[in-house]
């Protein structure tokens, strides 16, 4: 990742708006991007803390530097890869760190890595002095299409994903494109599948665009790798500029996440999270059928979308009792009433709230391993 350049005649920035007392801010994409974090972190902050996976410690190293040479009190904070951050022991971690080099309300944390990284870096950053600026610096797909916007922070329990959170927006996004190419490629498909929910619930010309070409689609080199970006990160900021705590038409984002929360828990998270989501929505399109609000096109569409990418579109039939429970605890719930979002047509997302434990299992049968 270039850490000196300036933004280059094609970066894309999209607004997302302020609510609920926040400020709104930008997301930015294309190349050579990370000049542009002095500016973005500005001349109140001392201190800096590059939050990283493993995986990235020479980047996070040489960002450290940068910053240092920038004139800031830079540390980088190194973290275990993906879900393995997301504890409570890490986030601990984290605070210490921060306690020990003296960070204020001034300061600013970046979280550079894949979702999992940019969901613990908000949440301790929420969480320190309650609440410090922090930006994010998304470096897969999953992560600029999903995890870095939008606000929602959190870790793990034993109990379930993302059971332990807050909302805190960061400052800033910057996805930048170089950081795609090193992606293997089942991480790069992975985060496919948000795209692809981004384009049933919301914005069909993404399904085209995938139809049109799927190698492309699974490759960052493809031609339609930034709009298809663009088009997955517009769609978000569109439904969490007007609703940031998930007080009404966020919900919809959670297309397919009920069941792929709980695939995940089942695997010890060693599911990728897109790969659970491709499963998750085929499930949520047999639902919608079987409640008889889905026709039978759209609702054959997720498979054949899914699959044309390389993703998956079935799960352990033998697993469907634990996924049940694990649904029952999940954070869309309300008591012990389900509530899944399903789709009424094509980029017509609603509400099934307590659904017959008969259309479960019959929904469930169709994504039987």
């Amino acid at each position: 990742m270039n850490t000196d350049g300036q933004n280059t005649d094609d970066t894309h920035r999209i607004t997302v708006g302020g609510t609920a007392g926040t400020d709104p801010y930008d997301v930015l994409i294309g190349r050579q991007l990370l000049g542009s974090l002095p500016k973005l972190i500005g001349a109140r902050a001392r201190r800096v803390a590059v939050i990283h996976p493993e995986a990235l410690a020479e980047t996070g190293e040489v960002l450290r530097q940068d910053l240092a040479d920038q004139g800031y009190e830079a540390v980088a904070v190194q973290v275990p890869n993906a879900e393995e951050a997301k504890t409570a022991e890490v986030a601990a971690y984290c605070w210490k760190a921060l306690g020990q080099t003296g960070f204020t309300r001034t300061d600013v944390i970046i979280g550079v890595g894949g979702g999992a990284t940019t969901d613990l870096a908000g949440f301790v950053a929420a969480s320190w002095l309650r609440g410090v600026r922090w930006i994010a610096v998304p470096t897969t797909v999953l992560g600029m299409v999903d995890a870095a916007v939008g606000g929602k922070t959190g870790i793990n329990t034993a109990e379930g994903k993302n059971l332990v959170g807050a909302f805190h927006p960061p400052s800033a996004v910057l996805c930048d494109l170089a950081a795609l190419a090193s992606l293997h490629v089942h991480d790069y498909v992975s985060g496919l599948a948000e795209i692809v929910k981004a384009g049933f619930i919301a914005d069909p010309v993404i399904l085209e665009l995938i139809e049109k070409d799927p190698a492309a689609a699974r490759t960052p080199d493809g031609p339609h790798t930034t709009e298809l970006l663009c088009r997955s990160i517009q769609v978000k900021a569109d439904v969490v500029s007007g609703d940031l705590k998930e007080a009404g038409r966020r919900e919809v984002l959670n297309y397919g996440h009920t069941l792929a929360h709980a695939i995940e828990k089942n695997e010890r998270y060693e599911w990728r999270h897109g790969a659970a989501v491709s499963v998750g929505m085929v499930f949520a399109a047999e639902l919608g059928r079987i409640a008889g609000r889905l026709d039978d096109a759209t609702a054959d569409r997720h498979r054949d979308v899914l699959t044309s990418v390389g993703l998956p579109v079935t799960y352990r039939g033998d697993q469907w009792p634990k996924l049940l429970e694990t649904m029952k605890v999940d954070k869309k719930s309300r008591g012990d009433l389900l509530r899944f979002i399903v789709l009424e047509g094509l980029a017509r997302p609603a509400v099934l709230e307590g659904p017959d434990p008969a259309m479960l299992l019959a929904a469930h049968a169709e994504v039987a391993a």
